[in-house]
């Protein structure tokens, strides 16, 4: 159990028996829809209600407990009060149950003594390794096989088609919801996994599972927290490697969005940044809606992502062109004209046309519809796109139109290859899938057909990149109060370019470093208990000569005496004046859930007032590094903006590196550091850190 194999999820999922603890004679209710559910669905293994209180249920022959059946079930569902689940669950253990979903609530979604009986729960399935899934969940379903361990009302009246599509959900209702929507959509749902309170199978464990299944395509998920990291970044990975898209919808990203998933289920809730840089890593869609979840789910359950941001729009509406091309702005796709070739064969074929890219047909296509053939073949074969977009309004609606355009569009793009085709206008359900069939997407909306087309790109693109190697071997690093003089050290050792630097005990000491540095230098206290060396007066800069160096140090430790009367000085530290570049900060930090975690951001007012950073998972690679700083919404400062020389990008990037390393190998022990500020000189000048900080945990 402590290990948490993922043969938990596949032990509910591929049950080929159930007993329903608590079956009741109401269809109804929540034991009664399972047992409704499993007939209705056909499901062809065993099924046995297990009530003391009845001898039938449904129809059908209840059992006293799960002793007196015919056969030990592979999948146990309980249906009754949280108190009466424990001791169900003692009895699953001691028949040899290999699975249970709990339905039941009462655990520690309610309070100390619903933890209490949480706690008490999965000590009783462990004494029979017992995996347990729930409680607090809406159950699970397995529609190839009409296994259906659920009671969600959203299933009424229909059996899930076994499609492609996974959907896990820390929310009961939601995930039930989101299945059935992804139904109304034509998408097959072939799994439903709601884990609930999580105590033992959650949802890194079941993303785990179906990221390894050849027979689904998309997983959506639904998370308000994650609690084994570890185990969360190997599910990404593997999807990663089998090109297998995750659509998540992970909430929490306001404090009150925190706060309720944190009263919902008890998740750990992470840093929301955090989250996003580890999902951009991996190519993980964060949808912000459920429309949009269906959306790119839509997209990718018929259609493989593909890098590539170059969009042709063909249009029958001026306006609408505009619209569409606005929205590619917005979701990042490029929307290039047309050659000038191309766009005078388009205009030889059609005088009317606006040829550059958006291609406007003009309401007189639909007299002469040849047009949008000749149109949809010019833009394929010479426009360079990597997708296009056709917007024609309601003409599939229309008997006089319907026809003829479905023709135009499929004559106009039988050469497509595999570039994409999305399609924009209103029609009935039967004429959508008919184009569907035929291999375009079909949206209503103009920006929502935008959306997924820059979804599948952006999910091309992260699945084209490589990833990182996993996490290096863990280094120690001894728990204690480090200095800046100490910090800077084991940086400049883990590859972060710094100052010539020297630690003095006495004011004869820093005079000489002074000397054998080279004036003007700055003086800096040197104490492992003084952290904003500016705030006790304990730093000087510009000091031209040795009198200079005098006087300084001795103001430095008279200010720091008075101002931190109990703080351990070690001395001061001597360095040349640091050359002008433009100031960055590069950190690391070790989260709760998912590790090292590397920061990027620019100086001053950017970090301080616009919170201009950018977060990976570390260690970085050098490309991911270079990301990073274009990444940055102020990197037109290192560029070279209004004149300035531009920046040792490179080098900014090498230190990225050498600082998300330094945190992945010390994570065992360390808290965060960072360097603050690292000037950034201009380009083939390098980089240096003129300050350091490093903090391990327990504060030391």
């Amino acid at each position: 159990m402590a290990e948490r194999a993922t043969s938990g999820v596949e032990a509910v999922l591929e049950a080929r028996s159930v007993a329903l603890v608590g079956a009741s004679d109401n269809r109804a209710g929540v034991s009664g829809r399972v047992l409704r559910y499993l007939r209705d669905w056909g499901f062809a293994g065993g099924v046995y209600p297990v009530n003391p209180r009845r001898a039938q249920v449904q129809g059908e022959r209840c059992w006293p407990d799960l002793a007196s059946l015919p056969e030990v079930p592979e999948l146990a569902v309980l249906a009754v009060p949280a108190r009466a689940a424990v001791q169900a669950m003692r009895e699953c253990a001691e028949v040899g149950v290999r699975a249970v979903v709990v339905l039941s609530a009462g655990f520690a979604e309610s309070g100390p003594e619903g933890a209490r009986l949480q706690d008490e729960l999965l000590a009783a399935a462990r004494t029979g390794g017992v995996r347990v899934l729930g409680p607090n969940c809406i159950g699970a379903f397995n529609s190839a096989t009409g296994l259906a361990a659920t009671f969600a009302t959203a299933l009424d009246g229909a059996v899930p088609t076994a499609g492609s599509v996974g959907i896990l959900s820390q929310s009961g209702a939601y995930g039930a919801h989101v299945a059935y929507l992804a139904g109304r959509r034509g998408l097959g749902v072939r799994y439903l996994v709601t884990t609930g309170n999580e105590p033992d199978v959650d949802l890194a464990e079941a993303l785990l599972w179906m990221a390894g299944r050849p027979e689904i395509d998309v997983i959506l998920a639904y998370a308000e927290g994650v609690k084994d990291g570890p185990r969360f970044l190997e599910a990404l990975r593997v999807a990663h490697a089998a090109r297998k898209p995750i659509v998540l919808l992970k909430v929490g990203r306001s404090e009150v969005g925190a706060e309720a998933a944190r009263s919902h289920t008890a998740a750990l809730t992470g840093s929301d940044q955090v989250y996003d840089a580890v999902l951009a890593r991996y190519g993980v869609h964060r949808a912000e809606s459920t429309e949009e979840q269906l959306d790119i789910a839509y997209a990718c359950a018929h259609t493989r992502p593909r890098a590539g941001g170059r969009l042709g729009i063909v249009t029958v509406s001026g306006g609408v062109g505009i619209q569409l091309a606005d929205s590619a702005e917005r979701h990042g796709l490029a929307v290039p004209p047309m050659p000038v070739e191309a766009q005078r064969a388009v205009l030889d074929l059609i005088p009317y046309a606006s040829a550059v890219n958006p291609v406007d047909c003009t309401a007189q296509a639909l007299t002469h519809m040849d047009v949008f053939v000749a149109a949809w073949k010019v833009m394929l074969a010479e426009g360079g796109f990597d997708a296009l977009v056709g917007f024609f309004t309601t003409m599939p609606l229309s008997a006089d139109f319907a026809g003829r355009l479905r023709e135009s569009i499929e004559a106009g793009t039988a050469d497509r290859g595999d570039r994409l085709v999305v399609l924009s206008f209103v029609a009935e359900p039967e004429t959508v899938r008919e184009y569907e069939r035929s291999g375009f997407l079909v949206f209503e909306d103009t920006d929502r057909a935008v959306r997924a087309v820059a979804a599948l790109a952006r999910l091309g693109a992260a699945f084209d990149r490589p990833l990182p190697a996993v996490l290096p071997p863990v280094r120690a690093l001894p728990r204690r109060a480090y200095t800046e003089f100490e910090a800077t050290s084991l940086l400049a050792a883990a590859g972060v370019p710094t100052l010539p630097q020297r630690l003095a005990p006495d004011v004869d000491g820093a005079v000489a470093a002074a000397e054998e540095l080279g004036h003007p230098v700055a003086l800096k206290i040197v104490s492992p208990d003084v952290e904003h060396k500016s705030d006790v007066g304990g730093v000087a800069l510009g000091l031209a000569d040795a009198a200079a160096v005098r006087a300084a140090h001795r103001a430095i430790l008279r200010s720091a005496r008075e101002k931190a009367r109990d703080a351990r000085i070690d001395g001061v530290l001597v360095t040349p004046m640091a050359p002008r570049g433009v100031e960055t900060i590069v950190g690391a930090q070790i989260d709760p859930v998912f590790g090292p975690v590397v920061a990027l951001g620019l100086g001053g007012v950017f970090v301080e007032v616009l919170r201009d950073v950018v977060l990976r998972p570390a260690p970085v690679t050098r490309d991911e590094a270079a990301a990073m700083v274009t990444a940055l919404r102020g990197a037109a400062l290192l560029a070279g903006a209004r004149g300035t020389d531009p920046a040792d990008v490179d080098a900014l990037a090498a230190a990225v590196v050498a600082v998300s390393e330094f945190a992945a190998t010390h994570r065992a022990d360390l808290a965060s550091v960072e360097v603050n500020p690292l000037v950034v000189l201009p380009a083939g000048q390098g980089c240096r850190a003129l300050d350091a900080v490093v903090v391990t945990r327990d504060g030391r």
